[in-house]
Protein backbone atom coordinates (compact mmCIF):
# COMPACT_ATOMS: atom_id res chain seq x y z
CA UNK A 1 0.00 0.00 0.00
CA UNK A 2 1.03 3.30 -0.98
CA UNK A 3 2.06 5.83 1.87
CA UNK A 4 -0.76 8.27 0.31
CA UNK A 5 -3.26 4.94 0.54
CA UNK A 6 -1.54 5.21 4.33
CA UNK A 7 -2.78 8.72 5.03
CA UNK A 8 -6.19 7.85 3.60
CA UNK A 9 -6.99 5.08 6.01
CA UNK A 10 -5.64 7.04 8.52
CA UNK A 11 -7.58 9.92 8.17
CA UNK A 12 -10.54 7.90 7.73
CA UNK A 13 -10.55 6.19 11.28
CA UNK A 14 -9.74 9.85 12.96
CA UNK A 15 -13.17 10.69 11.10
CA UNK A 16 -15.12 7.37 12.99
CA UNK A 17 -13.11 8.20 16.06
CA UNK A 18 -14.69 12.10 15.75
CA UNK A 19 -17.51 11.04 14.36
CA UNK A 20 -19.89 11.47 17.85
CA UNK A 21 -19.02 14.55 18.59
CA UNK A 22 -20.68 15.53 14.78
CA UNK A 23 -23.64 14.44 15.40
CA UNK A 24 -25.57 16.81 16.20
CA UNK A 25 -25.77 18.62 12.75
CA UNK A 26 -28.54 18.64 10.70
CA UNK A 27 -29.61 15.26 11.31
CA UNK A 28 -26.62 13.99 11.65
CA UNK A 29 -23.47 15.20 9.32
CA UNK A 30 -21.54 12.02 10.66
CA UNK A 31 -24.09 9.99 10.58
CA UNK A 32 -24.66 10.70 6.73
CA UNK A 33 -21.03 10.92 6.20
CA UNK A 34 -20.56 7.23 7.28
CA UNK A 35 -24.10 6.07 5.43
CA UNK A 36 -21.89 6.91 2.38
CA UNK A 37 -18.31 5.73 3.59
CA UNK A 38 -18.33 2.79 6.07
CA UNK A 39 -21.84 2.12 6.77
CA UNK A 40 -23.69 1.41 10.14
CA UNK A 41 -24.01 -2.02 11.48
CA UNK A 42 -27.00 -3.83 12.15
CA UNK A 43 -27.97 -5.26 15.68
CA UNK A 44 -26.38 -8.91 14.83
CA UNK A 45 -22.86 -7.04 13.24
CA UNK A 46 -22.47 -4.98 16.22
CA UNK A 47 -23.00 -7.89 18.70
CA UNK A 48 -20.56 -10.22 16.48
CA UNK A 49 -18.19 -7.35 16.15
CA UNK A 50 -18.50 -7.21 20.46
CA UNK A 51 -17.65 -10.97 20.75
CA UNK A 52 -15.04 -10.93 18.26
CA UNK A 53 -13.26 -7.73 20.35
CA UNK A 54 -13.65 -9.77 23.86
CA UNK A 55 -12.02 -12.72 22.33
CA UNK A 56 -9.31 -10.99 21.27
CA UNK A 57 -9.23 -9.56 24.51
CA UNK A 58 -9.23 -13.32 25.47
CA UNK A 59 -6.29 -14.58 23.46
CA UNK A 60 -4.22 -11.48 24.35
CA UNK A 61 -4.73 -12.47 28.18
CA UNK A 62 -3.86 -15.84 27.85
CA UNK A 63 -0.15 -14.52 25.90
CA UNK A 64 0.39 -12.51 28.72
CA UNK A 65 -0.97 -15.41 31.81
CA UNK A 66 -3.74 -12.91 32.74
CA UNK A 67 -5.98 -15.91 33.91
CA UNK A 68 -8.91 -13.96 35.41
CA UNK A 69 -8.70 -11.48 32.28
CA UNK A 70 -8.76 -14.51 29.78
CA UNK A 71 -11.65 -16.07 32.09
CA UNK A 72 -13.69 -13.03 32.18
CA UNK A 73 -13.46 -12.42 28.25
CA UNK A 74 -14.26 -15.95 27.19
CA UNK A 75 -17.02 -16.16 29.91
CA UNK A 76 -18.55 -13.16 28.23
CA UNK A 77 -17.91 -14.64 24.03
CA UNK A 78 -19.24 -18.21 25.30
CA UNK A 79 -22.66 -16.28 26.18
CA UNK A 80 -23.71 -14.85 22.54
CA UNK A 81 -20.82 -15.35 20.18
CA UNK A 82 -20.98 -18.12 17.20
CA UNK A 83 -17.39 -18.54 18.69
CA UNK A 84 -18.64 -20.00 21.79
CA UNK A 85 -17.03 -23.39 21.54
CA UNK A 86 -13.85 -22.03 21.63
CA UNK A 87 -14.28 -19.44 24.11
CA UNK A 88 -15.16 -22.65 26.02
CA UNK A 89 -12.20 -23.91 25.37
CA UNK A 90 -9.79 -20.99 26.44
CA UNK A 91 -11.89 -20.54 29.45
CA UNK A 92 -11.20 -24.10 30.49
CA UNK A 93 -7.31 -23.78 29.42
CA UNK A 94 -7.45 -20.53 31.82
CA UNK A 95 -9.41 -22.02 34.98
CA UNK A 96 -6.51 -25.57 34.35
CA UNK A 97 -3.71 -22.81 34.65
CA UNK A 98 -5.58 -21.33 37.46
CA UNK A 99 -5.55 -25.14 39.08
CA UNK A 100 -9.48 -24.48 40.02
CA UNK A 101 -9.43 -28.05 37.73
CA UNK A 102 -12.93 -28.96 38.30
CA UNK A 103 -14.20 -26.07 36.63
CA UNK A 104 -11.91 -26.64 34.16
CA UNK A 105 -13.67 -29.70 33.57
CA UNK A 106 -16.97 -28.46 33.81
CA UNK A 107 -16.61 -25.86 30.80
CA UNK A 108 -14.99 -28.82 28.65
CA UNK A 109 -18.08 -30.81 29.55
CA UNK A 110 -20.20 -27.98 28.25
CA UNK A 111 -18.09 -27.77 25.42
CA UNK A 112 -18.44 -31.26 24.53
CA UNK A 113 -22.35 -31.38 25.17
CA UNK A 114 -23.68 -28.25 23.58
CA UNK A 115 -20.79 -28.56 20.41
CA UNK A 116 -20.53 -32.24 19.89
CA UNK A 117 -19.85 -31.40 16.27
CA UNK A 118 -17.25 -28.61 17.27
CA UNK A 119 -13.96 -28.23 15.62
CA UNK A 120 -12.54 -28.11 19.12
CA UNK A 121 -13.38 -31.51 20.38
CA UNK A 122 -10.40 -33.03 19.84
CA UNK A 123 -8.53 -30.28 21.60
CA UNK A 124 -10.65 -30.34 24.03
CA UNK A 125 -10.18 -33.89 24.90
CA UNK A 126 -6.49 -33.59 24.28
CA UNK A 127 -6.94 -30.70 27.42
CA UNK A 128 -9.14 -32.89 29.68
CA UNK A 129 -6.48 -35.57 30.08
CA UNK A 130 -4.08 -33.22 31.04
CA UNK A 131 -6.27 -31.78 33.80
CA UNK A 132 -7.57 -34.42 35.09
CA UNK A 133 -3.35 -35.84 35.14
CA UNK A 134 -2.90 -32.58 37.32
CA UNK A 135 -6.10 -32.86 39.74
CA UNK A 136 -4.25 -34.21 42.40
CA UNK A 137 -0.98 -31.83 41.63
CA UNK A 138 -0.80 -28.35 43.06
CA UNK A 139 0.12 -25.55 40.73
CA UNK A 140 3.74 -24.86 39.91
CA UNK A 141 4.60 -21.01 38.93
CA UNK A 142 7.86 -22.96 37.60
CA UNK A 143 6.23 -24.76 35.25
CA UNK A 144 5.04 -21.60 33.31
CA UNK A 145 8.46 -21.29 32.10
CA UNK A 146 7.64 -24.31 29.96
CA UNK A 147 5.92 -22.03 27.18
CA UNK A 148 8.87 -19.57 26.85
CA UNK A 149 11.43 -22.49 26.19
CA UNK A 150 8.64 -24.17 23.83
CA UNK A 151 8.73 -20.76 22.04
CA UNK A 152 12.48 -20.92 22.03
CA UNK A 153 12.77 -24.49 20.48
CA UNK A 154 10.32 -23.72 17.91
CA UNK A 155 12.64 -21.17 16.77
CA UNK A 156 15.27 -22.80 16.50
CA UNK A 157 13.79 -25.55 14.34
CA UNK A 158 13.95 -23.31 11.85
CA UNK A 159 17.60 -24.28 11.09
CA UNK A 160 16.45 -28.35 12.17
CA UNK A 161 16.32 -30.95 9.48
CA UNK A 162 12.82 -31.20 8.93
CA UNK A 163 11.98 -34.33 8.84
CA UNK A 164 13.39 -34.16 12.59
CA UNK A 165 11.42 -31.01 13.28
CA UNK A 166 8.00 -32.12 12.03
CA UNK A 167 6.64 -34.60 13.96
CA UNK A 168 7.51 -32.42 17.05
CA UNK A 169 5.71 -29.19 15.52
CA UNK A 170 3.28 -30.99 15.03
CA UNK A 171 2.91 -32.59 18.71
CA UNK A 172 2.69 -28.53 19.57
CA UNK A 173 -0.12 -27.95 17.27
CA UNK A 174 -2.38 -31.19 18.46
CA UNK A 175 -1.26 -30.64 22.42
CA UNK A 176 -2.63 -28.46 24.83
CA UNK A 177 -0.66 -25.15 24.41
CA UNK A 178 -1.70 -21.57 24.49
CA UNK A 179 -2.27 -19.32 21.20
CA UNK A 180 0.60 -18.00 20.21
CA UNK A 181 2.63 -21.38 20.97
CA UNK A 182 0.35 -23.02 18.39
CA UNK A 183 0.74 -20.21 16.30
CA UNK A 184 4.46 -19.97 16.00
CA UNK A 185 4.19 -23.33 15.39
CA UNK A 186 2.51 -22.99 12.33
CA UNK A 187 4.43 -19.85 10.91
CA UNK A 188 7.35 -22.25 11.32
CA UNK A 189 5.53 -25.16 9.35
CA UNK A 190 4.31 -22.07 6.48
CA UNK A 191 8.08 -20.65 6.43
CA UNK A 192 9.65 -24.24 5.40
CA UNK A 193 10.52 -25.15 2.39
CA UNK A 194 9.44 -29.04 3.28
CA UNK A 195 6.87 -30.40 0.90
CA UNK A 196 5.45 -32.16 3.81
CA UNK A 197 5.25 -28.83 6.01
CA UNK A 198 3.30 -27.02 2.95
CA UNK A 199 0.85 -29.97 3.36
CA UNK A 200 0.26 -30.00 7.31
CA UNK A 201 -0.34 -26.53 6.96
CA UNK A 202 -2.87 -26.87 4.12
CA UNK A 203 -4.59 -29.29 5.78
CA UNK A 204 -4.39 -26.81 8.98
CA UNK A 205 -5.99 -24.35 6.35
CA UNK A 206 -8.84 -26.59 5.18
CA UNK A 207 -10.21 -27.26 8.46
CA UNK A 208 -8.37 -30.10 9.97
CA UNK A 209 -7.77 -28.22 13.58
CA UNK A 210 -9.88 -25.82 15.03
CA UNK A 211 -10.90 -22.41 13.51
CA UNK A 212 -8.34 -20.25 15.31
CA UNK A 213 -5.51 -21.91 13.59
CA UNK A 214 -7.02 -22.22 10.77
CA UNK A 215 -7.55 -18.41 10.45
CA UNK A 216 -3.89 -18.83 10.80
CA UNK A 217 -3.10 -20.79 8.27
CA UNK A 218 -5.03 -19.05 5.38
CA UNK A 219 -3.33 -16.07 6.04
CA UNK A 220 0.21 -17.57 6.29
CA UNK A 221 -0.63 -19.01 2.56
CA UNK A 222 -1.37 -15.54 1.35
CA UNK A 223 1.64 -14.19 3.39
CA UNK A 224 4.59 -16.95 2.68
CA UNK A 225 2.73 -19.54 0.27
CA UNK A 226 3.25 -19.26 -3.55
CA UNK A 227 1.30 -20.62 -6.52
CA UNK A 228 0.40 -23.57 -5.42
CA UNK A 229 -0.54 -22.45 -1.90
CA UNK A 230 -2.68 -19.70 -3.87
CA UNK A 231 -4.45 -22.77 -5.53
CA UNK A 232 -5.03 -24.15 -2.58
CA UNK A 233 -6.60 -20.76 -0.91
CA UNK A 234 -9.06 -20.98 -3.96
CA UNK A 235 -10.16 -25.09 -3.73
CA UNK A 236 -10.57 -23.95 -0.18
CA UNK A 237 -12.98 -20.83 -1.13
CA UNK A 238 -14.72 -22.76 -3.82
CA UNK A 239 -15.75 -25.91 -0.85
CA UNK A 240 -16.24 -23.64 2.13
CA UNK A 241 -19.44 -22.23 3.17
CA UNK A 242 -18.23 -20.36 5.83
CA UNK A 243 -18.54 -16.94 5.60
CA UNK A 244 -15.45 -16.52 8.04
CA UNK A 245 -13.38 -18.20 6.19
CA UNK A 246 -14.41 -16.94 3.17
CA UNK A 247 -13.30 -13.65 4.12
CA UNK A 248 -10.14 -14.70 5.70
CA UNK A 249 -9.14 -16.14 2.11
CA UNK A 250 -10.22 -12.61 0.39
CA UNK A 251 -8.42 -10.93 2.56
CA UNK A 252 -4.99 -13.45 2.24
CA UNK A 253 -5.69 -13.09 -1.73
CA UNK A 254 -5.50 -9.53 -1.37
CA UNK A 255 -2.35 -10.02 0.36
CA UNK A 256 -1.48 -12.40 -2.47
CA UNK A 257 -1.62 -9.70 -5.02
CA UNK A 258 -4.47 -12.28 -6.67
CA UNK A 259 -6.44 -9.40 -8.71
CA UNK A 260 -8.08 -12.02 -10.73
CA UNK A 261 -9.57 -14.05 -7.86
CA UNK A 262 -10.88 -11.24 -6.49
CA UNK A 263 -12.54 -9.82 -9.19
CA UNK A 264 -13.92 -12.97 -9.56
CA UNK A 265 -15.40 -13.54 -6.42
CA UNK A 266 -16.57 -9.59 -6.69
CA UNK A 267 -18.61 -10.58 -9.76
CA UNK A 268 -19.91 -14.37 -9.38
CA UNK A 269 -19.99 -14.62 -5.12
CA UNK A 270 -23.75 -15.19 -4.65
CA UNK A 271 -23.68 -13.95 -0.65
CA UNK A 272 -23.76 -9.68 -0.79
CA UNK A 273 -21.54 -9.33 1.97
CA UNK A 274 -18.70 -11.29 0.72
CA UNK A 275 -18.94 -9.37 -2.57
CA UNK A 276 -18.51 -6.68 -0.66
CA UNK A 277 -14.87 -8.12 1.35
CA UNK A 278 -13.90 -8.94 -2.12
CA UNK A 279 -14.49 -4.84 -3.71
CA UNK A 280 -13.44 -3.54 -0.49
CA UNK A 281 -9.96 -5.70 -0.64
CA UNK A 282 -9.83 -4.41 -4.78
CA UNK A 283 -9.94 -0.65 -3.50
CA UNK A 284 -7.06 -2.13 -1.09
CA UNK A 285 -4.80 -3.13 -4.08
CA UNK A 286 -5.01 -0.22 -5.95
CA UNK A 287 -7.28 -2.32 -8.56
CA UNK A 288 -9.30 1.16 -9.83
CA UNK A 289 -9.17 -0.22 -13.37
CA UNK A 290 -11.61 -3.64 -12.64
CA UNK A 291 -13.43 -1.52 -9.83
CA UNK A 292 -14.54 0.69 -12.83
CA UNK A 293 -15.26 -2.30 -14.83
CA UNK A 294 -17.20 -3.46 -11.77
CA UNK A 295 -19.08 -0.34 -11.28
CA UNK A 296 -20.49 -0.42 -14.85
CA UNK A 297 -21.32 -4.50 -14.99
CA UNK A 298 -23.00 -3.77 -11.68
CA UNK A 299 -27.16 -3.28 -11.24
CA UNK A 300 -27.16 -3.42 -7.71
CA UNK A 301 -27.11 -0.04 -5.49
CA UNK A 302 -25.66 -1.57 -2.58
CA UNK A 303 -22.94 -3.22 -4.50
CA UNK A 304 -22.51 0.05 -6.46
CA UNK A 305 -21.77 2.17 -3.14
CA UNK A 306 -19.71 -0.48 -1.89
CA UNK A 307 -17.33 0.02 -5.02
CA UNK A 308 -17.21 3.54 -4.43
CA UNK A 309 -15.83 2.65 -0.91
CA UNK A 310 -13.38 1.26 -2.87
CA UNK A 311 -12.31 3.61 -5.30
CA UNK A 312 -11.86 5.69 -1.94
CA UNK A 313 -9.64 3.46 -0.30
CA UNK A 314 -7.76 3.46 -3.50
CA UNK A 315 -7.35 7.53 -3.59
CA UNK A 316 -9.18 7.46 -7.22
CA UNK A 317 -10.20 11.08 -6.50
CA UNK A 318 -10.54 11.63 -10.54
CA UNK A 319 -13.37 8.88 -11.19
CA UNK A 320 -15.09 9.76 -7.49
CA UNK A 321 -15.32 13.60 -9.32
CA UNK A 322 -16.93 12.31 -12.17
CA UNK A 323 -19.43 10.09 -10.94
CA UNK A 324 -20.13 12.59 -8.28
CA UNK A 325 -21.10 14.94 -11.49
CA UNK A 326 -22.26 12.56 -13.73
CA UNK A 327 -23.96 9.89 -12.04
CA UNK A 328 -27.74 9.59 -12.30
CA UNK A 329 -28.91 7.79 -9.54
CA UNK A 330 -29.00 10.63 -6.29
CA UNK A 331 -28.06 8.01 -3.73
CA UNK A 332 -24.84 7.12 -5.57
CA UNK A 333 -24.25 10.95 -6.23
CA UNK A 334 -24.39 11.45 -2.18
CA UNK A 335 -22.17 8.58 -1.78
CA UNK A 336 -19.60 9.28 -4.48
CA UNK A 337 -19.46 13.16 -3.24
CA UNK A 338 -19.42 11.97 0.57
CA UNK A 339 -16.44 9.44 -0.58
CA UNK A 340 -15.08 12.47 -2.34
CA UNK A 341 -14.58 14.37 0.75
CA UNK A 342 -12.18 12.00 2.11
CA UNK A 343 -10.36 11.75 -0.10
CA UNK A 344 -8.40 14.83 -0.59
CA UNK A 345 -8.62 18.58 -0.09
CA UNK A 346 -7.27 19.53 -3.28
CA UNK A 347 -11.11 18.38 -4.66
CA UNK A 348 -12.59 20.75 -2.95
CA UNK A 349 -13.23 22.90 -6.18
CA UNK A 350 -14.84 19.76 -7.93
CA UNK A 351 -17.25 19.90 -4.73
CA UNK A 352 -18.05 23.48 -4.76
CA UNK A 353 -18.69 23.40 -8.95
CA UNK A 354 -21.23 20.31 -8.45
CA UNK A 355 -23.05 22.86 -5.65
CA UNK A 356 -22.98 25.74 -7.78
CA UNK A 357 -24.62 23.67 -10.48
CA UNK A 358 -27.09 21.72 -8.57
CA UNK A 359 -30.15 22.38 -7.47
CA UNK A 360 -31.09 19.65 -5.56
CA UNK A 361 -31.16 20.30 -1.49
CA UNK A 362 -29.72 16.38 -0.76
CA UNK A 363 -26.76 17.00 -3.47
CA UNK A 364 -26.10 20.50 -1.51
CA UNK A 365 -26.10 19.19 1.55
CA UNK A 366 -24.13 16.33 0.59
CA UNK A 367 -21.53 18.69 -0.70
CA UNK A 368 -21.71 20.68 2.48
CA UNK A 369 -20.67 17.21 4.68
CA UNK A 370 -17.80 16.24 2.57
CA UNK A 371 -16.32 19.94 2.80
CA UNK A 372 -16.80 19.69 6.31
CA UNK A 373 -14.67 16.35 6.41
CA UNK A 374 -12.04 17.88 4.40
CA UNK A 375 -11.63 20.78 6.94
CA UNK A 376 -12.25 22.89 4.18
CA UNK A 377 -13.61 25.74 6.24
CA UNK A 378 -13.20 28.71 3.93
CA UNK A 379 -15.15 26.72 1.18
CA UNK A 380 -18.17 26.40 3.13
CA UNK A 381 -18.13 30.17 4.72
CA UNK A 382 -18.27 31.17 1.28
CA UNK A 383 -20.88 28.97 0.34
CA UNK A 384 -22.59 30.07 3.68
CA UNK A 385 -22.55 33.96 2.92
CA UNK A 386 -23.61 33.22 -0.71
CA UNK A 387 -26.27 30.76 -0.08
CA UNK A 388 -30.46 32.74 -0.42
CA UNK A 389 -31.59 29.16 0.69
CA UNK A 390 -32.54 29.87 4.38
CA UNK A 391 -32.57 25.98 5.28
CA UNK A 392 -29.23 25.35 3.40
CA UNK A 393 -27.42 28.42 4.73
CA UNK A 394 -28.67 27.33 8.19
CA UNK A 395 -26.80 23.61 7.95
CA UNK A 396 -23.72 25.57 6.53
CA UNK A 397 -23.34 27.86 9.75
CA UNK A 398 -24.46 24.21 11.95
CA UNK A 399 -21.64 22.41 9.92
CA UNK A 400 -19.27 25.26 10.52
CA UNK A 401 -19.89 25.58 14.07
CA UNK A 402 -18.54 22.56 15.01
CA UNK A 403 -15.54 23.11 12.87
CA UNK A 404 -13.64 24.73 15.49
CA UNK A 405 -11.00 26.48 13.27
CA UNK A 406 -9.99 30.11 13.38
CA UNK A 407 -11.76 31.36 10.37
CA UNK A 408 -14.85 29.29 11.55
CA UNK A 409 -14.74 31.00 14.56
CA UNK A 410 -14.33 34.31 13.04
CA UNK A 411 -17.66 33.43 11.00
CA UNK A 412 -19.55 33.32 13.62
CA UNK A 413 -18.53 36.45 15.05
CA UNK A 414 -19.12 37.96 11.76
CA UNK A 415 -22.86 36.52 12.01
CA UNK A 416 -23.35 37.97 15.98
CA UNK A 417 -22.17 41.53 14.54
CA UNK A 418 -24.62 41.79 12.05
Amino acid sequence: MSKGQDSILIGMLLLLVAAPATAQVAGGVSGSVGGGVGGGLGAPAKEQAQADRAYQRGTKALDERQWEKAISAFDEVAKTSPRADGALYWKAYAQNKLGRRTEALAAIAELEKSFPNSRWINDAKALEVEVRQATSQPVSPESETDEDLKLMAINSLMHSEPERALPLLQKVLAGSNPPKVKERALFVLSQSGSPRAREIVAEVARGKSNPDLQRKALQYLGLFGGTASRQVLAEIYDSSTDPGVKRSILQSFMVAGERDRLLAAARQEKAPELRKVAIQQLGVMGAQAQLWELYQAESSTEVKKAILKGMFVGGNGEKLAELARSEKDPSLRRAAIQSLGLVDKKYGDALVAIYSSDSDKAIRKAVQKALFVQGNDKALIEIARKETDPELKKHAVQVLSIMGSKEAKDYMLEILNK
